[in-house]
């Protein structure tokens, strides 16, 4: 049997287990588990690794970036933003990826025009990293937006009609708005949105936040995480049987 998991805490919520639970038995792979393993804390994962032996696991908050410590290789791009949420065990040693870029270019790529050529990305926890990277790829400038100032970000009560309307696609990668709390959104000034917009959500759940909500009743584009999350899953599948 060959077994898989998501490593993160809590877990309570997760999407992984129940994606490959239900991919394995459609596509009928007879050989393979998909469990949780919720950790109270990073250094209980070696523990982990003796007890289980997976051949690959994801990764989710809090330990997309202190995992990368207990790893022997990093593929280039997980290595430039400091983030992994995919690993893969091969001959007894560990290398770390970052699905999250594949799926969130993936996903972004078909709804991009041509007035999306600045943005702001809302949060800099470490999903928002592969989101920074993704945008650089592409040739799309961007600030960070934080509760806390910094040179090189905005904080949220930077944000004026000018910054706002500048910035045609705005990214939320903090957890406002994730379900049971849907009443909560980003701090952002959505009245000076405009039909020349795209909101682009991480949360799936609800499929439609209050931030999308806002976007969308001022004319905007609207986005939520879900593909991002079922194209990063299937990109796991793909490291591990690369």
């Amino acid at each position: 049997m060959r077994h898989f998991g998501l490593i993160g805490f809590p877990l309570s919520h997760s999407f992984s287990k129940k994606y490959f639970s239900e991919k394995f038995q459609k596509e009928h792979i007879t050989d393979c588990d998909y469990e949780n393993f919720p950790l109270a804390s990073i250094e209980l994962f070696p523990e982990l690794l003796k007890k289980e032996k997976p051949e690959g696991l994801n990764v989710t908050i809090p330990y997309k970036e202190s995992v990368i410590s207990y790893l022997d290789y990093l593929d280039p791009a997980a290595e430039k933003i400091a983030a992994v949420n995919c690993i893969h065990f091969k001959n007894g040693k560990s290398t770390g990826f970052n699905t999250d870029i594949i799926g969130f270019e993936r996903s972004l790529k078909p709804l991009l025009r041509p007035q999306h050529h600045h943005a702001l990305i809302l949060g800099t926890g470490g999903a928002s990293k592969a989101i920074g990277y993704v945008l650089s790829k592409l040739n799309i400038s961007f600030h960070y937006v934080s509760r806390h100032k910094k040179p090189d970000r905005f904080t949220y009560g930077d944000l004026n009609e000018e910054i706002i309307q500048q910035h045609t696609l705005i990214i939320n990668t903090t957890p406002l708005g994730t379900s049971p709390d849907v009443n909560l959104c980003p701090d952002i000034p959505y009245q000076f949105l405009r039909k020349e917009h795209l909101l682009y959500d991480l949360i799936y759940n609800p499929p439609e936040t209050l931030f999308l909500q806002r976007g969308k009743e001022r004319g905007a584009a609207i986005k939520n995480g879900y593909e991002m999350l079922l194209i990063q899953a299937e990109a796991s599948w793909e490291i591990w049987n690369g």
